[in-house]
């Protein structure tokens, strides 16, 4: 399939995916759907809503507008909140594990404690504080064979992942730039051509992590655990200007 079949393809599943109408719902009208067993909250509008605690479990909330909206340790669990916009939300204890966020905008949102296990996470979390977040096995890598509306990528510049656990995440292509890593935990991470330009990995730990083709201007190794396992990193890019011990 070519490039130009490929974009007409993704414009006409947007088209159909925005042809539902929004849905502006207060929190007891989403909990009544909820207990009357609805999952389908596509469009939904609800920013500023105080949805904590909800359960959202494998419910469609493709293309939410939750921005500022409260959902602390709501169950989210492969919900699909793929195009949704959650910017500055607060999420501290949600459970997001094998949760679709696809093209989805958590910037500045709050995800402290949050369980991200096996999610999708394809979007903008711009300095976003995933502060003790679990990330194992997150599938955040750019897919090269489906980009026909340009480069999607995980952006988490600035974001805030001290003490998060990301044992084998895919991070391939993720940009993390001025990301503040201290403490976390990167085990088997796969870092291939990311972007790590003044990120923060003090007393991180880097077991078996893979930095094939990284950017690493700037960045700030000291303290790191098990450098010497990594892949890739003696020929990352920038690496005569990062700090090591």
């Amino acid at each position: 399939m070519n490039t130009s079949m490929r974009l007409v393809g993704f414009v006409l599943w947007l088209l159909g995916a925005a042809a539902a109408p929004a849905q502006s719902l207060t929190r007891d009208q989403v909990a009544a759907r909820i207990a009357a067993g609805s999952k389908d909250f596509s469009n939904l509008e609800a920013p500023g809503a105080d949805l904590s605690e909800l359960d959202f479990t494998e419910a469609n909330l493709f293309g939410a507008n939750l921005k500022g909206a409260d959902l602390s340790n709501a169950k989210l669990a492969r919900s699909n909140l793929s195009v949704a916009i959650l910017r500055d939300a607060v999420l501290i204890g949600a459970d997001l594990r094998e949760a679709k966020m696809f093209s989805s905008v958590f910037a500045n949102a709050n995800l402290q404690g949050a369980d991200l296990r096996g999610a999708q996470l394809v979007g903008n979390f711009e300095r976003a504080n995933l502060a003790d977040a679990n990330l194992e096995r997150v599938k955040g890598g750019a897919d090269m064979r489906n980009q026909p509306m340009g480069l999607v990528r995980l952006v988490l510049t600035g974001a805030r992942l001290n003490g998060a656990r990301l044992r084998g995440a895919d991070l391939s292509r993720a940009d993390l730039s001025f990301a503040y890593l201290s403490g976390a935990d990167l085990t088997g991470v796969d870092l291939t051509q990311a972007k790590l330009v003044g990120a923060d990995l003090r007393d991180s730990t880097l077991s078996h992590a893979t930095f094939n083709g990284a950017e690493i201007h700037n960045a700030i190794f000291t303290g790191a655990k098990d450098v010497d396992t990594v892949r890739g990193l003696d020929d990352a890019d920038g690496r005569e200007t990062a700090t090591f011990d």
